[in-house]
C-alpha cells in the first residue's frame, strides 16, 4: 500500500488506553465495566483487561463484548451469548445477541457500576458495527446515570477524507445508526463527542485521548501493531477498501470471506474475471488496480464453488475513492451478470422491510440510481451536499 511516511520510535502514538494506565485517577475507588474486544490492547500488546490490572485502581466488574465477542472468533451476524470469563471470573455480557434488543446494555448489567470503559478498535467506516454498540452503550449509561469512559484509538484510515452521504430517516440500521458518512474520517472518542451530543445520547461522558496521533496518519504510521478487530479485518489493506467493498454484503456477490483477502477479493460463479477486470479498469478509478482471480470461498457465499472476479490492489492511498469503488464493484457485476446477480434479500442486522444494499447506503436512492443506469460521477456528485452538512459537526467534535 503506498504511504506518504511512517513514523519514528518504538510507539510513537499513545492510545487511551495507554494514557489511562499511565494515570489512572479516574478509576480511584469505583467499580467498573469494559467494553472490549481482542483488538483493545495496549503499545506493548497486553491485552486491556491485564493492562488495567497492572495499574491497580479500582475494580473491574463486567465485561462487556461488541459483535464477534471479546475474543473475535463469531463470524459476522453470528449470535454471542453472555458467558463468564475464564481468567478473571468476571460476567461476560454480549451486546450481540439473536435479538434486537441485546444490542444495548441492559440496566441490570450496568447495576452497581461506577462508570462504563469503552476500548474499541474501528476502522473509520459507517457500517463497522462498534460503533454503533458504543452509541448503544452511550444511550444505556444516561439511562443508568453512570460516566462512560472513551479510551481513544487512532481512525486506521486516517481523519482527514471524507466520501459518502448521509443516512436517511427510515434507513437506520446497525449499519448505519446516526446520519455520518461511509467514510467519517473521525475516531471512537470523536465518534462518541458527536453521538453524545449533537445526536443526542447525553450521557456523562470522558474521552481519554491518544498522545501523538496526528489526523493524516494511517494505522502503518502509528507506530502501533495491528490486531485484527474483527474475524475478517486481518490486516489494514482490508480497512482500507472496506468503506467501499463492503457493499458486496447487500448483493448475491462474494465478498471473499472464507478466503485469505476478504473484501479485497471480489466475484461469483457466473462472473468472467477477465472482463469482470476490464470493466472496472474502464471507469478510471485513481489509486487502484483491479486484478482478475479465480477463487473459491472455505465458506459463506457460494463456499466450495469456483468464483471468477477481481483482487482489488491499493496502489496510491491518498487519491483512492473506496466508497465510489465499491459501487464500481456492484454495478459493474451487475451489468455483466447476464441476469443472475440479485440484490440481497435475506433480513440484514436484524432488519426484514429494507434491503440489505439500502441499510448499507442509508437510502434507496443509490441503489436505484445504479439499476438505472447513472454514472459513478452522477451516483458521487448526489452526496457532495451531505458532506457539506457534515463537514462543521466533523470539526466541533475533533480532537487532533
Amino acid at each position: 500500500m503506498s504511504s506518504s511516511g511512517s513514523s519514528s520510535g518504538p510507539f510513537p502514538v499513545r492510545s487511551g488506553l495507554d494514557e489511562l494506565v499511565a494515570s489512572p485517577a479516574i478509576l480511584r475507588g469505583r467499580r467498573y465495566g469494559l467494553l472490549c474486544h481482542q483488538a483493545s490492547v495496549d503499545s506493548r500488546l497486553r491485552p486491556a483487561i491485564d493492562a488495567l490490572a497492572i495499574c491497580g485502581e479500582g475494580e473491574l466488574a463486567a465485561l462487556f463484548g461488541p459483535e464477534h465477542g471479546i475474543t473475535g472468533e463469531a463470524q459476522d451476524m453470528a449470535p454471542v451469548e453472555h458467558a463468564v470469563d475464564g481468567p478473571t471470573g468476571l460476567p461476560v455480557y454480549s451486546l450481540y445477541g439473536a435479538r434486537e434488543e441485546t444490542l444495548e446494555p441492559a440496566l441490570e448489567a450496568l447495576r452497581g457500576l461506577d462508570l462504563l470503559l469503552v476500548d474499541l478498535q474501528d476502522v473509520g467506516t459507517r457500517y463497522y458495527t462498534f460503533a454503533a454498540t458504543m452509541g448503544a452503550a452511550l444511550r444505556a449509561c444516561a439511562k443508568a446515570a453512570i460516566m462512560a469512559v472513551v479510551l481513544d484509538r487512532p481512525n486506521p484510515i486516517g481523519g482527514v477524507t471524507l466520501e459518502g452521504n448521509l443516512v436517511r430517516p427510515g434507513f437506520r440500521s446497525f449499519v448505519g445508526r446516526y446520519p455520518v458518512p461511509v467514510r467519517h474520517g473521525l475516531t471512537m472518542g470523536e465518534l462518541a463527542r458527536l453521538y453524545n451530543g449533537p445526536y443526542g445520547e447525553g450521557c456523562p461522558l470522558q474521552v481519554i485521548p491518544m498522545a501523538g496521533w496526528r489526523r493524516h496518519q494511517w494505522f502503518d504510521e502509528t507506530g502501533l501493531t495491528w490486531v485484527a478487530p474483527s474475524p475478517n479485518m486481518p490486516t489494514l489493506d482490508t480497512a482500507a477498501v472496506y468503506p467501499g467493498s463492503c457493499l458486496i454484503e447487500g448483493t448475491n456477490l462474494s465478498e471473499g470471506r472464507g478466503t485469505t483477502r476478504p473484501f479485497e477479493t471480489v466475484g461469483a460463479p457466473w462472473l468472467d474475471p477477465d472482463a469482470y477486470a476490464r470493466e472496472l479498469s474502464a471507469e478510471r478509478l485513481d489509486g487502484v488496480v483491479f486484478r482478475p482471480v479465480r477463487f473459491t470461498p472455505a465458506f459463506h457465499k457460494w463456499a466450495g464453488q469456483s468464483c471468477g472476479g477481481v483482487q482489488i490492489h491499493l496502489v496510491e492511498r491518498e487519491t483512492f475513492r473506496p466508497f465510489l469503488t465499491g459501487l464500481a464493484l456492484v454495478s459493474v457485476a451487475r451489468r455483466l451478470s447476464g441476469g443472475r446477480f440479485d440484490w440481497r434479500r435475506e433480513p440484514y442486522e436484524f432488519v426484514s422491510d429494507r434491503l440489505a444494499i439500502d441499510l448499507l447506503c442509508g437510502d434507496d436512492g443509490i441503489r436505484l440510481a445504479i439499476e438505472s443506469g447513472a454514472s459513478l460521477q452522477e451516483i458521487e456528485s448526489g452526496w457532495q451536499g451531505d458532506l457539506a452538512s457534515f463537514r462543521p459537526l466533523h470539526e466541533s467534535v475533533r480532537l487532533y
